[in-house]
């Protein structure tokens, strides 16, 4: 089943995302808003909450879809620099609408020592403006990532990610922040 699931998320990574949809997604929140809150569970059927993190710095990240090539990368790029982003004093989640039960194989298979939290209802993913759709009609998450700052708003916000070099730019980008705020 596993394998199934791999493969399957690889032939929707070839055949949906070229012909994702170039409409104008909802703008969500920008760098100095308030980040929106959410409760959502992580793959361990954990509830967790933007709330809850008050205090730190929070790396929330969206994505399309486990076990998928773009997806995979980025997983593991979090990962390998999770000591070097907890070290600088920030939290990571991964954000896709997967549901708990592929999160729990995607965590398993590639070793994620961070929460991967399931929007399998889209509604965390709409108050961030990253829901969209594809010209096939199935909805994802755009890949994008958030730095929120202790307070709870937002520090910076990416929207043209790139999966290899993601988590090394708010690695760069949260050693300036702490720099110039303190």
């Amino acid at each position: 089943m596993k394998r199934f699931t791999c493969l399957l998320g690889f032939a929707l990574a070839l055949f949906v995302a070229p012909s994702f949809a170039d409409e104008p997604a909802p703008a969500g929140p920008g760098v100095g808003d308030a980040a929106p809150d959410y409760r959502l569970q992580d793959q361990k059927g954990d509830w967790h909450t933007l709330a809850q993190e008050r205090g730190k710095w929070t790396v929330l990240y969206f994505y399309p879809k486990d076990f998928t090539p773009g997806c995979t990368t980025e997983v593991c790029t979090f990962r390998d620099d999770i000591v070097a982003l907890r070290k600088a004093g920030a939290d990571v989640y991964g954000v896709s609408l997967d549901d708990v039960k592929s999160h729990a194989e995607f965590a398993e298979k590639y070793h994620v020592p961070f929460r991967l939290l399931s929007d399998a209802d889209q509604s965390t993913a709409k108050a961030y403006g990253v829901l969209t759709t594809s010209k096939s009609g199935m909805s994802y998450a755009r890949r994008e990532t958030f730095l929120i700052d202790p307070a709870g708003k937002v520090a910076r916000r990416y929207k043209d990610v790139d999966p290899k070099e993601n988590s090394k730019q708010v690695l760069a980008d949260l050693a300036e922040l702490k720099k110039t705020a303190g």
